[in-house]
């Protein structure tokens, strides 16, 4: 019993942070309630690493349905590497679900409540290692935030994407297939017989849906980081390669433990840099970009929009997916997977940083070594036939976007590199779906959505309908939407999003009138609001306070925390509430 009682603070001994908890006299009661949670069933149990396992188990995501069976199997490994595993469980929402109404604005604000609960239960229990478990939506970033408060030895392994669908015509359908069949519907562009056959096999297994929208970019940037395992971000999820994935996971965490290598030591700018250059080639989700400053801020780094635009510069676009293409995720991972990308990247380019560690205990140049590109219609080669010469996304400042905007330049019809139309304007996204579907939206128009973002929103909601809706009634050429909300990654066409500083904030998108002539310049990377700045300055005089929403909740202070989308959407931190 001696040994059970000692505790060094100084000690580096493996598991000196559950010592905390389970060493020492004082903590016998803390014992004995470890004992009564079946997971510790003697002493030598309380000197091995207890490892949490930070679920996201949501039976109306079908992107998590899977992932209590995939703990289960993380926990045996666990075990068998020599650790002990508690399971906790975050919440999480799906986007796809909550689209369109109320609950929308529940899903940005969900990440920090997703960070906040994954660092209270990793802090106040002391754990020595935590194996997350994502997959969709804010839960990935979520979690990724967390791990970087709480710097304990972590590793990530995704659930993994669904299987593509096939629609009457027995071609492959993604989640955004069902929403453009929306506006075909509407539009008398499919029959009922088929827009109810897509509705019922477009999403046909669980898994993160199959498109590189928000989820499955979070977990191929995950890959190049660092944090996570070659494949996490394609090996489908009801695949033997994704089970292989989460028992190697537990592998390389216990090793992880024992040299304590923590996610500060592998999530630095230049991995930052390398996420999003892995986004520029897979016209990854604008979303990524909210996410990846809100990574920067957790970790300390001095993280700045306007950098991306210097990436994709440099990068080309390699690997068109789905909603811009009809390739899917398991297409891509047959294709030679990210692996395959990055490898093609660093051998071509020297943009990325490939000499980083990673999770595997290996750089990220020797994780990718052996990868090539299986099929070069999928992954296009860097140097023969990428689908632009510069990166699928990109940063917009102007007179309308001071602080920056986003659009997923890859999602845009190549022929367009100049768009410029006439603005008819809306104070939420409900007044411009109304509008839609009464048919007054034509060619020509750019369709401003306000009073969305993380402030006005609350809580900055996905503008899918009404890009799909577009896109569905066949206007993706001829009509431009721009909002200071944000868009899925299901989203295409000219759809400029995170416009900054919003409408809320009495930013420059919230004196634009009906009638008002706006340029979306492409190639300069700017967007232009033809109105003088006298003129501008006469309407700012007359604008309306902004009123907040939302008076009861958490979300109603959650208004009163939340910082703009070219900051990542973060809370307020203790320097901005007591600033000295």
């Amino acid at each position: 019993m001696t040994d059970t009682f000692s505790f060094n603070v100084n000690s580096d001994d493996l598991q000196k942070r559950s010592d905390h908890i389970k060493m020492g006299i004082h903590q016998a009661p803390a014992r004995s309630l470890l004992y009564a949670t079946g997971q510790v069933s003697n002493p030598e149990d309380m000197k091995k690493p207890f490892i949490a396992i930070c679920n996201s188990y949501v039976e109306i995501i079908p992107g998590h349905v899977h992932l209590r069976e995939l703990a289960d199997v993380a926990k045996q490994a666990i075990r068998d590497a020599g650790g002990i595993p508690f399971e906790f469980n975050t919440i999480g929402v799906d986007d796809g679900i909550a689209m369109g109404h109320l609950g929308m604005r529940y899903s940005l604000p969900s990440r920090e409540l997703i960070a906040d609960s994954a660092e209270t239960v990793i802090t106040a229990h002391w754990f020595d290692g935590v194996f997350f478990l994502p997959n969709c939506d804010k839960i990935t970033p979520g979690m990724i935030m967390a791990s970087l408060r709480c710097n304990v030895p972590s590793v990530f392994v995704s659930g993994g994407p669904m299987k593509a669908g096939l629609d009457p015509q027995e071609k492959a359908t993604t989640l955004s297939s069902m929403f453009e069949a929306v506006g075909a519907f509407k539009s008398g562009l499919m029959t009922e017989e088929e827009f109810l056959e897509t509705e019922q096999n477009a999403c046909p297994t669980c898994g993160s849906c199959a498109g590189m929208f928000t989820a499955n970019s979070m977990n191929t940037l995950m890959e190049v980081m660092g944090i996570a395992l070659p494949f996490n971000g394609t090996a489908l999820a009801i695949s033997d390669e994704r089970r292989d994935l989460i028992r190697d996971g537990a592998k390389q965490l216990m090793r992880m433990v024992k040299e304590n290598v923590k996610p500060r030591d592998l999530i630095t700018k230049e991995a930052l840099d390398d996420a999003m250059a892995l986004d520029m080639a897979m016209g990854g989700s604008t979303n990524t970009v909210l996410h990846v400053l809100s990574i920067a801020h957790e970790a300390g780094i001095d993280y700045d929009q306007a950098d991306i635009n210097e990436i994709a510069k440099k990068l080309p676009y390699l690997s068109k997916i789905a909603p811009s293409s009809i390739w899917a995720m398991e297409d891509v991972h047959n294709a030679g997977g990210v692996p395959a990308i990055i490898n093609e990247l660093i051998r071509m380019s020297d943009v990325l940083h490939p000499d980083r560690m990673t999770v595997t205990g290996k750089t990220l140049r020797e994780n990718v070594a052996d990868h090539e590109i299986i099929n070069d219609e999928i992954i296009r080669k860097f140097d023969v036939n990428p689908y632009s010469k510069q990166g699928g996304l990109s940063i917009l400042y102007g007179n309308l976007a001071p602080k920056g905007s986003v659009i997923k330049a890859g999602g845009v019809d190549p022929s367009i590199k100049y768009f410029t139309g006439e603005a008819i304007v809306f104070n939420s996204e409900q007044e411009a779906v109304e509008a839609i579907d009464s048919g007054q939206i034509h060619a020509g128009h750019v369709l401003i959505i306000r009073y969305e973002g993380p402030k006005g929103g609350p809580g900055m909601p996905e503008i899918l309908g009404p890009t799909s809706a577009i896109a569905g009634m066949g206007l993706g050429k001829e009509v431009a939407l721009v909002t200071d909300g944000r868009f899925s990654g299901a989203s295409r066409g000219i759809s400029v999003g995170h416009v900054s500083s919003e409408a809320a904030d009495d930013g420059p998108i919230a004196l634009v009138e009906n009638g008002d002539k706006i340029t979306i310049d492409l190639v300069n990377r700017t967007m232009h609001l033809h109105v003088d700045d006298t003129e501008l300055a006469e309407r700012h005089e007359h604008l309306k306070p902004f009123v907040p929403k939302m008076r009861n909740g958490w979300m109603a202070r959650y208004q009163a925390l939340v910082t703009s989308a070219n900051t990542g959407g973060v809370l307020k931190g203790a320097d901005e509430l007591f600033p000295s």
